[in-house]
């Protein structure tokens, strides 16, 4: 007698999996998709029974709904592994600015960049975050991304990046998403503080991080470790006192200029270091010795019109897993879109689709602290697959500038 199921996905053509030993992949490991020619995946309860042929999960199992994917190509849900998601209004004055010749440097030191931001969040409810951060997520959605990061940062204040943090768990209960908390009170330093920087370190150590830490708001805790911003000492400082509070640290590091963030991020054991388009052979050595996966956010360099882009195939040459995100936000990237920077990762970084997929699934989601959840198509981990309007792997970078997202799915539920 067939067993019970919630929901059966049939009829993949192919059914790209990425299953396989546990762990975010590196080198060669990432162009191995693990397709089944004509796949199918059993569902109950949110989680994923099983996988394989469709005939014989068609007979094993039975389920009250089924959805047939017509010969398409499934993958599991797009994880984006770094987005500023929480923020007020926009900076679309800056683009003319950059297409002038100001840099981001240039623009930060006239009151734009991270503090405009921060001006505006200071100044909206937080029911108003809420409210617009939930019109972006299910943006996000419908375009694949089934997981996301989601980084406070835009407060740099006790009370407004608690606010930001607070917004973010709000959001997660209430939209078909899971979003992954990261504390950024160290994202740049307040107008309150301007020309105090040892101050404001020591009030993220001293106020901020025991604050976020008893309320539990977050998983992670990220430094903006770049020269002009903080350094290496001061995000040693900021990483430390947030995992000693029960957040995991990450970092941005060498955007702009190689600074040693790459090399704080192996010796203090970061899950992940992102950005990297100036890293160093060194840097990117010390991160394969400690097993740190490189986060490569081709969007930003892309919005920024720069000449550089992070060195993926040195990583993935070098073994060095890598995964993508969109950098969400709206001064350098103000993309949701995954399948973008799918393709901009091919066409900038000169990774195969393969890898494009690995990354923007299975390894962002051990990015993020969500790869024994999701990431993969196998049994146990959440039921986050997508129908693409798409016949292979290749074709999802290919098809740039429309929604090849046809159905998604989470949790085992059609959304």
């Amino acid at each position: 007698m067939p067993l019970a199921a919630d929901l059966i996905l049939h009829h993949a053509h192919p059914l790209v999996t990425l299953r396989g030993a546990p762990g975010p992949r590196a080198g060669r490991a990432m162009s191995e998709p693990a397709a089944i020619p004509d796949g199918a995946v059993a569902i109950k309860r949110g989680r994923i029974l099983a996988v394989g042929a469709g005939r014989a999960v068609l007979r094993e199992f039975r389920a009250p709904k089924k959805v047939d994917a017509e010969g398409r190509l499934v993958t599991p849900g797009l994880v984006d592994a770094h987005t500023h998601l929480v923020f007020a209004g926009s900076r679309e004055n800056e683009f003319e600015m950059r297409i002038r010749g100001a840099s981001y440097m240039d623009i930060a030191k006239t009151g734009g960049g991270i503090l405009s931001t921060v001006d505006r969040v200071r100044a909206t409810p937080l029911d108003t975050l809420v409210r617009e951060t939930r019109l972006r997520v299910r943006q996000m959605l419908r375009h694949g991304t089934t997981t996301a990061e989601a980084k406070s940062g835009y407060g740099l204040s006790t009370e407004h990046e608690i606010k930001c943090l607070e917004a973010v768990a709000r959001v997660a209960r209430a939209e078909d998403i899971d979003l992954v908390p990261t504390f950024m009170g160290a994202h740049e330093v307040p107008r309150e503080f301007a020309g105090r920087r040892p101050d404001y370190v020591d009030a993220v150590i001293r106020d901020m991080i025991p604050a976020v830490g008893a309320r539990r708001l977050a998983r992670f805790c990220d430094v903006f470790c770049e020269v002009g911003v903080f350094s290496v000492e001061e995000s040693r400082r900021i990483l430390l006192a947030a995992r000693r509070a029960g957040m995991a640290p990450k970092l941005h590091a060498e955007e702009f200029k190689a600074s040693g963030g790459a090399e704080l991020a192996a010796e203090i054991g970061a899950v992940s270091c992102d950005h990297l388009m100036a890293v160093t052979d060194r840097g990117i050595r010390a991160l394969k010795a400690k097993g740190v996966i490189a986060v490569l956010l081709p969007a930003t360099s892309f919005f920024l019109a720069s000449s550089r882009f992070a060195p993926a195939r040195r990583f993935i040459e070098e073994g060095v897993p890598v995964a993508l995100g969109t950098d969400y936000n709206p001064g350098s990237s103000p993309t949701f879109n995954m399948q973008l920077v799918m393709t901009l990762a091919c066409t900038q970084l000169r990774m195969t689709p393969a890898e494009a997929l690995c990354a923007a699934t299975l390894n962002a989601a051990y990015a993020v602290g969500e790869g024994d959840a999701a990431g993969s198509i196998e049994p146990g981990k959440r039921a986050d697959l997508i129908v693409w309007d798409a016949p292979d792997v290749n074709y999802l970078p290919y098809a740039f500038g429309a929604n090849l997202a046809r159905t998604v799915i989470k949790a085992g539920k059609v959304v």
